[in-house]
Order: C-alpha cells, then sequence, then structure tokens
C-alpha cells in the first residue's frame, strides 16, 4: 500500500467533503465531528460522482437516486435496491496534511 497526500485539514472544514485521485482511484474526503475519512467517490449503483451530493452528520447522499452511505466507513444506509458497499481507506493527519493508504 501506499501512503499518499489528498489534502490540507484547512480545505475540509468539519461537515464538509472533497474529493482527490489517488492511486488511480477516485477518493471522497469527508470531516465527519472533525475526524477525517476516505471512501470511494463513485456510486456502485449508477457511478456518480458522490462528492457532489449532499453530508449530513455521518450520512451521504448520492446526487443521482438518493442512495445513502455511511461516509466513515463506506457502508449502504438506504436504497431500494441492495448495492455494493463502497471501499473504504485508512486516513492519517500529520500537522495540516491529509493522507491515505491506497
Amino acid at each position: 500500500m501506499a501512503r499518499v497526500v489528498v489534502g490540507k485539514t484547512s480545505d475540509i472544514p468539519q461537515g464538509k467533503m472533497s474529493h482527490a485521485t489517488a492511486g488511480g482511484k477516485e477518493i471522497l474526503l469527508a470531516n465527519v465531528d472533525g475526524r477525517y475519512y476516505a471512501i470511494n467517490n463513485i456510486c456502485s449503483h449508477a457511478g456518480a460522482e458522490l462528492h457532489e451530493g449532499e453530508l449530513a452528520g455521518k450520512e451521504l447522499t448520492c446526487p443521482w437516486h438518493g442512495a445513502k452511505w455511511d461516509a466513515t466507513n463506506g457502508n449502504l444506509i438506504w436504497f431500494p435496491q441492495k448495492l455494493k458497499d463502497l471501499e473504504s481507506y485508512k486516513v492519517t493527519v500529520e500537522n495540516d496534511t491529509v493522507f491515505i493508504e491506497v
């Protein structure tokens, strides 16, 4: 696994999200209650970019069809059909720099 810089903590305020490409993967970064999380940025239903959706607490809503995901671990919370959970990534923060392992 490679450790990759994906941003600065100052770029992702509490309750907000960002996105980056790391290791050839599209990654969504979320700040939930002051902690940083990283999951796959592409919805497993129809391929929407999830950073364009809405984040309420840890609940991330897909902008296309309303699937709801747990931004802290990539698990599906709600959708009319079963969808594959999203891959999650280990996040570390040093000083103001956010790293993920991909």
